[in-house]
């Protein structure tokens, strides 16, 4: 499978991050933070310094993620709002570096989280969002018909903080929405803290929906609000791991997997936390 990482889990400096891939024989390198800038913010002088070491370096783009639409309310959030704007001129900085770097794939961000969307018998009332779906389908709107327009594909990540937090929801936003151009970004463990199992049920249901996925573990305590990153098949995700590798074989998956390099050893480094990881990430996906 086209295993790859999120390049600033190693290092922000890109090319120290390309060296650490060619040495772990990891070919697919996805951009989020760039020495001192988050992907987007890049110059025309810094977009092709990034073309230039890719090529070097040999490994290519899988998806350029940046943050966007993260955090926004969606309740109080307008297109026409100066903010949404901004978002939207990132978004478009993103698609243009995306080209321009020879992949088709842009992360989305699906604003802030709103506890309970839906409700039934009396809970519409009580303690619902109550309109926000119809909301967030409005404001995703212009997003997706920019991704048509210029040929790419959205993936909206599965986020702890978003209103996309799991599969099924995800899988729900691109049948409403009715676009072949947005697709899921499936982080798995964030799923699992809304308590989604992650195979077989939501596997099952978003497999023909997925266009890329995030990987790394953790041990979860949703009563307590906390969560304690560690090494690959020691945290939560790890019963699941060897059954999701095998049904993405069985499926003939063809998008790319990022090790999610976010965990830190005791004294240690993040770049520390990629090499404890990498052998299991190897093991099971390679």
């Amino acid at each position: 499978m086209k295993l790859g990482v999120i390049t600033n889990g190693i290092s922000r400096d890109l090319e120290g991050a390309l060296q650490a891939m060619n040495k772990a024989g990891l070919k697919y390198a996805e951009l989020q933070f760039l020495w001192d800038k988050e992907v987007g913010d890049q110059t025309s002088e810094e977009i092709q310094k990034i073309k230039d070491l890719i090529a070097q370096y040999r490994v290519e783009v899988s998806c350029v993620s940046r943050h966007n639409f993260s955090g926004l309310p969606v309740m109080e959030t307008e297109p026409g709002d100066t903010i949404y704007q901004e978002h939207m001129a990132g978004l478009e900085r993103c698609i243009r570096i995306a080209q321009a770097l020879g992949t088709d794939l842009v992360r989305i961000m699906s604003y802030r989280k709103e506890m309970i969307i839906f409700g039934a018998n009396g809970a519409e009332e009580w303690i619902a969002s109550t309109g926000a779906w119809d909301k967030l389908l409005k404001l995703m709107e212009a997003p997706v018909k920019l991704a048509e327009a210029e040929g790419v594909t959205l993936v909206v990540e599965t986020g702890n903080n978003a209103m996309i937090t799991s599969g099924v929801l995800a899988k729900k936003l691109i049948d409403d929405l009715g676009s072949k151009h947005l697709k899921i970004l499936w982080d798995i463990p964030n799923s699992m803290y809304c308590t989604e199992v992650p195979y077989p049920d939501a596997y099952e249901q978003i497999k023909d929906y997925i266009g890329h996925i995030h990987l790394k573990d953790c041990q979860a305590d949703i009563s307590r609000a906390t969560v304690r990153f560690c090494r690959l098949g020691e945290g939560d995700v790890a019963p699941y791991l060897e059954a999701i590798a095998n049904a993405l074989r069985r499926d003939s998956y063809q998008g790319s997997i990022s090790l999610e390099s976010v965990y830190r050893p005791d004294n240690g480094t993040f770049e520390d936390g990629f090499w404890e990881c990498l052998p299991e990430f190897k093991r099971l996906f390679a």
